[in-house]
């Protein structure tokens, strides 16, 4: 079996420098001697620039032991949703759009991002590089995709079986009184399929012993702001952070222009260090020119990282478990930055539903729990904790 490979997902609000600080890491990676890709998921790549050379769907040499890939919608889509497309397609045109506007109409918003997303599993299941490096969307874009997943299993486990025998019994003589074109087996099949990979992209997006995410953010208040509500949602989905980077910190002797600047990143910085521990926070300064090709990038990394591994877990926790004390269960969630207010908790028998804002999980609960009744919630510091009152019989830790 190959070896599964180092994930690294690099994520922040837009214009923070995200696509350099993943590049850069990919980089000085490669000269590390790590067989290393780095890819983008984000619709609006600037990963090409980054490097300042074309880039392609499929994964393209860079620099020895270094690869780089952009995905491509339409590639994406056959390779993925094709049998899906195809039945979409017959929809529209049964409705009278011309063909290539019925293919155009298949690209559903979103699709393109998480077809790109789905690269992530392939690459890690074939095992050809030591260091997946991936460039995702802005953070609300990346939150949205990478929670899909966790909903598309509900939607295989709850309502996709009956929608198939239902369209089994009822679709031959829809096609008989109206003519519109059924979903086939075959097409519920690459739907279940893809349900499947997205299940397994999770396992592995969420697997604290391969993969974690990397906030990158500028010192300054909004985008600050950003980094911490992101980070909550990502421990509220069970995505691991093991490190934030500041990027384009002011140097000492930046000149008079920009003595504003410096002392507001000063003042923030200390607060971004306590906000996000014990998670470390690393910086990199802004240079003095522009970071592109791949010798300002292996600078922004040397820089980064001096001569540490940048594949390294610079941070491990736990931000989900379920330990029993004191005679009880307790479920304790990590969920920095949140307050009572945000929150909202709903329990359906095996089911908890966790509501931060206006992003919700839903929490299959560990079997001990099923059958036990919830007693209370409460906010121990940034920690979550719900009791459940132990079962007859329940022995130790779950």
């Amino acid at each position: 079996m190959a070896k599964e490979p180092r994930i690294i997902v690099y994520t922040g609000k837009g214009g923070v420098g995200k696509t350099s600080v993943a590049a850069a890491t990919a980089a000085l990676a490669a000269k590390q001697g790590k067989r290393t890709l780095v890819m983008s998921t984000d619709i609006a790549h600037s990963l090409a620039d980054s490097f300042d050379r074309p880039l392609g769907a499929e994964p393209v040499q860079i620099a020895p032991g270094l690869w780089g890939q952009e995905s491509d919608v339409y590639y994406n889509v056959q390779k993925y949703w094709g049998t899906i497309q195809r039945y979409v397609t017959s929809v529209f045109a049964w409705r009278g759009l011309d063909t290539v506007v019925a293919e155009e109409m298949t690209i559903i918003p979103g699709m393109d991002e998480l077809s790109s997303l789905l690269w992530i599993a392939e690459h890690s299941d074939q095992g050809e590089y030591d260091l997946i490096v991936v460039d995702a969307a802005p953070t609300g874009e990346t939150l949205r995709l990478l929670s899909l997943p966790e909903a598309g299993e509900w939607w295989l486990e709850h309502i996709f079986p009956i929608q198939r025998q239902a369209m089994r019994v009822a679709g031959p003589l829809m096609r008989r009184v109206t003519g519109v074109p059924t979903p086939s087996d075959a097409v519920f099949a690459a739907g279940e399929e893809l349900f499947h990979r997205l299940e397994h992209l999770h396992d592995i997006l969420t697997n604290p012993m391969q993969s974690s995410i990397r906030l990158v953010l500028n010192l300054e208040k909004m985008v600050i702001k950003e980094a911490q509500r992101s980070f909550t949602y990502f421990h509220l989905f069970g995505y691991p952070t093991d490190l934030v980077v500041g990027n384009r910190v002011l140097p000492a002797g930046a000149g008079a222009f920009m003595d504003q600047w410096k002392g507001l990143q000063e003042r923030y910085l200390p607060l971004v260090e306590e906000s996000f521990a014990p998670v470390p926070i690393r910086t990199v300064p802004f240079f003095e020119q522009e970071v592109v090709g791949l010798e300002m990038l292996e600078r922004l990394g040397g820089a980064l990282f001096a001569d540490s591994d940048p594949a390294a877990f610079f941070y491990r926790g736990r931000p989900y478990q379920v330990e029993r004390e004191n005679g009880e269960f307790i479920l304790s969630l990590q969920l920095p930055f949140a307050s009572k207010e945000q929150l909202k908790i709903d329990r359906n028998v095996d089911e908890l539903v966790v509501q931060v804002g206006s992003w919700r999980r839903n929490i299959i609960l560990p079997r001990a729990l099923v059958s036990a009744e919830t007693r209370a919630a409460q906010f121990e510091g940034d920690t979550l904790r719900i009791h459940f009152a132990a079962p007859e019989g329940a022995k130790g830790r779950s």
